[in-house]
């Protein structure tokens, strides 16, 4: 593919999957995009996940624009195939990655500032250094590491949805994770530190769930789970049929319509461990998701609890005296702690003056927007984050290319 020459090329912040997709699809329609990663490689976050995270989603359903995932990666990629299936796509679709580049701020460029006609940017990886007459259509300057001024026609933040650990601030927190028994799960590899030990882990969603699993399978003595809102439990797939096909058919559907057929189908569709001490949800599957609390793929927790190898117990209220405090007042004393808390977008630096967030620190979608600014891989939906980021950027390159192409004309 043939990259018409612009004056600023459109630079996308962060090399993860989504970052890439965009990268290839703008590069698949001839317009010039420069990622900028603040790693040395793609796909970082991949790089530091846990030993044993498969895709919750079908190799099928998970391949970026132009490169499907091989066979040979099975139904489920594992993490390292992942990190591989990064490395290839962005080899085979050429794209153009600024390794060790971190952008701390984005700001619209004033329209008197654009017609001065400034020359490029400033230790700019990837910049045109054009002449002033292209310099009018410049829209954005990003503020980058070693004082670099981008100048870009648009910009495609794709920093991540779990970005920055979130620990809570539990009372006692600090002095307890002084003693380092307390960490946040992204710093979880294996089970091999915690062979022959109590563990509790904190958190019952995908990560706090397949954390506990591969504990209880790993060898460690104990493990316990605090639990404060019992998650749905849903099969990764029934008779060879994946939830992720059934998250794609209902995304569209009446919230109210999908969690009445879910209640009518819950036996058949999530797994009832109220016998071993994990109560059922409440409220509607769909509606939670809406709310942002997807449903838990059992890949190994419910036979754990099922056989008594993973306890629930009440959520962490505080730690005191080298002790942890769980909601229901009991404290328990564990020789270590791994908080599967989440993380944070961590996007109010680099966009909060930019009135482009939501009171969570969430971007604002659709028209809210301003014009040459576009997010991707912020979501967590149901059918798939692999395959909505492939959808985003097609949809994101189509809207950018069209004034690129007028241009050209």
């Amino acid at each position: 593919m043939t990259v018409t020459p612009q004056p600023h090329p459109v630079y996308v912040v962060g090399a993860g999957p989504g970052g890439l997709a965009v990268a290839a699809a703008l590069r698949a329609r001839g317009v010039r995009a420069v990622v900028l990663e603040k790693t040395d490689a793609v796909g970082a976050s991949w790089r530091h996940h846990y030993d044993r995270l498969r895709l919750h989603t079908t190799r099928r359903l998970s391949g970026l624009p132009g490169l499907r995932m091989p066979r040979s990666f099975g139904r489920w990629p594992a993490r390292a195939d992942v990190v591989r299936y990064l490395e290839k796509y962005a080899e085979f679709h050429d794209l153009e990655i600024v390794t060790g580049v971190e952008v701390n701020r984005i700001e619209r460029e004033r329209p008197d500032a654009a017609a001065e006609g400034a020359t490029g940017a400033t230790g700019d990886p990837g910049g045109s250094g054009g002449p002033a007459s292209g310099a009018a259509e410049a829209r954005w300057v990003l503020h980058a590491t070693g004082g670099r001024r981008l100048v870009g026609s648009a910009v495609v933040v794709a920093t991540g949805y779990n970005h920055t650990p979130r620990l809570p601030d539990w009372p006692g927190r600090d002095a307890y994770a002084a003693k380092g028994d307390l960490v946040h799960a992204s710093a979880y590899r294996n089970p091999a530190p915690y062979e022959g030990r109590d563990v509790l882990v904190i958190g019952a969603g995908n990560t706090g769930a397949e954390i506990a699993a591969d504990l209880a399978g790993g060898g460690a003595a104990r493990v316990r789970l605090a639990v404060r809102t019992p998650p749905y439990i849903v099969r990764r797939s029934t008779l060879g049929w994946p939830t992720q096909r059934s998250g794609i058919l209902i995304r569209r559907l009446p919230v109210g319509l999908v969690d009445r057929l879910t209640g009518l189908l819950g036996r058949f569709m999530t797994a009832d461990l109220s016998a071993h001490g994990l109560p059922r949800p409440t409220g509607g599957l769909y509606s939670r998701v809406r709310a942002g609390a997807i449903p838990v793929q059992d890949v190994g927790l419910v036979a754990a609890v099922r056989a008594g190898a993973v306890e629930p117990v009440a959520a962490v209220e505080s730690f005191e005296d080298g002790a942890v405090v769980l909601a229901d007042g009991s404290r328990i004393t564990p020789d270590a702690v791994i908080a599967a808390t989440g993380y944070r977008r961590a996007l109010e630096p680099l966009l909060g003056h930019l009135g482009v967030l939501d009171e969570r620190g969430r971007p604002v979608t659709g028209r809210a927007l301003p014009p040459g600014l576009y997010f991707t891989g912020f979501t967590n939906p149901i059918s798939g984050m692999f395959r909505e980021m492939a959808l985003d950027a097609e949809r994101i390159a189509r809207r950018i290319s069209r004034p690129a192409k007028r241009r050209t004309r």
